[in-house]
Order: C-alpha cells, then sequence, then structure tokens
C-alpha cells in the first residue's frame, strides 16, 4: 500500500518538472512565422517595434523580472478583463516557451 502511493505521488510530482525545448524542435520557416507573429500580430497592441502600445512593452528590460511561467501563461491564457486573448487555440506550449525565450534575449531590439 506504501509503495503505491509513494510511486503515484513521485510520478506525479515527475509531470511537473517542465521539459526543454530545443529550438530544432520548432522548424526555421515556424520560427520566422513566429516570429512574424509577435512583430505584426503582438505588435498590433504591444507596438509595432514592440516598445509598447496600447499593451506594455516586450523589450528585455520590461521582461526580465517575470518568470518564464507566468509569461507562458499569460499568452496561452490571456489575461481576463483586458484586450489580451488567449493563444492556446493557436500556438503549441512549445512554440510560446520558444517565443518566450527570443523576447526575454532581445527579440524587440534585434528585428
Amino acid at each position: 500500500m506504501y509503495y503505491n502511493f509513494f510511486f503515484c505521488v513521485t510520478f506525479s510530482l515527475t509531470l511537473l518538472i517542465p521539459y526543454p525545448v530545443i529550438a530544432s524542435d520548432i522548424s526555421n520557416d515556424r520560427q520566422q512565422e513566429l516570429i512574424h507573429l509577435i512583430q505584426h500580430d503582438c505588435g498590433s497592441c504591444h507596438g509595432m517595434t514592440l516598445k509598447g502600445g496600447l499593451g506594455t512593452p516586450l523589450t528585455v528590460e520590461n521582461l526580465q523580472n517575470k518568470s518564464n511561467e507566468a509569461l507562458i501563461s499569460i499568452i496561452m491564457n490571456g489575461v481576463k478583463g483586458t484586450p489580451m486573448p488567449p493563444w492556446k487555440d493557436v500556438l503549441a506550449e512549445q512554440e510560446v516557451v520558444w517565443m518566450v525565450k527570443q523576447l526575454k534575449t532581445g527579440l524587440a531590439e534585434n528585428h
């Protein structure tokens, strides 16, 4: 009985460990599509240069104190009561993880 409980708890906890996303998991073509999406779809609210507009700036400085998990959740689920829509029906989580990494390493400054 104890063994079954221990196994269930241990297995459940392993599901909480985030898996790393390797850039090679996302094709170069898809990466370019995601950059275009960030610049145009995200840019329509966050500014075409991603430095602010209706939405907050998506610059390294503005994102540095926000956890990847929080940013992923915002993108996937949107923000209720704001114009920020959920993207979970359009983007895979690994794509959102990749996008967050790009934004936090200077996509706004480099494109």
